[in-house]
């Protein structure tokens, strides 16, 4: 089966800043080095979105756990409008996922604004009121079921972007499955380690 570049879109809080989301560290950031945190939905599980599709619980649980490595490690980019690529280009980088945590079944996040040509981009439609959203980019296959499109379990997730696409109308852009190079040899050891970790686990229950 194929796998896909699959797209999604979700608005930010209201002006794009959630306060009680924010850490004294990172309000601190904000008096003194005039750091701009954005925070809202960055994805959805168990529940069919404008694109139809429907990410399984238990696929984004797996994904965000994945992810959190990313974030620790401070290579949670994000750039400015979807690329037709699944490759996160540095020279393009306008923001960084500095946390990521379940509300629900809404994944939620908090980017910090990257002081680059993207970042300083962003950061001057945030203060122009520009409505914003975040958007999931990451490689996968699906299935129809019920009238449904279903994300299969080979989906993994590769970044958040931000866009000002209104809707999701536009937002899924079907792209040929390739080598993405910025999963490390690290990461795919990480992803085989958390796998068995949670097929133990469900031996033992």
């Amino acid at each position: 089966m194929s796998k896909y570049l699959l797209r999604e879109y979700y608005e930010l809080c209201p002006n794009g800043v959630c306060q009680d989301f924010l850490t004294e560290e990172e309000k601190i950031d904000i008096t003194k080095n005039g750091a701009l945190y954005l925070t809202g939905v960055m994805q959805r599980a168990d529940a069919q979105n404008g694109n139809g599709r429907v990410y399984p619980r238990k696929v984004l649980m797996r994904e965000v756990k994945n992810y959190e490595k990313l974030i620790k490690e401070r290579r949670a980019l994000g750039e400015l409008d979807h690329p037709d690529d699944q490759v996160i280009n540095l020279k393009n980088a306008s923001h960084m996922v500095t946390g990521i945590w379940w509300d629900g079944n809404d994944v939620m996040g908090k980017v910090k604004v990257l002081n680059t040509p993207s970042g300083n981009i962003l950061k001057s439609l945030v203060e122009s009121g520009v409505k914003l959203g975040i958007s999931s980019r990451g490689m996968g296959s699906v299935h129809e079921s019920n009238g449904q499109t279903i994300v299969e379990d080979d989906f993994n997730l590769i970044c958040f972007d931000f866009v000002s696409e209104p809707s999701t109308q536009g937002a899924f852009m079907m792209q040929e499955n390739k080598q993405s190079n910025i999963i490390t040899k690290a990461d795919k050891i990480n992803r085989i380690l958390n796998d068995i970790m949670d097929t133990e686990w469900k031996n033992q229950n």
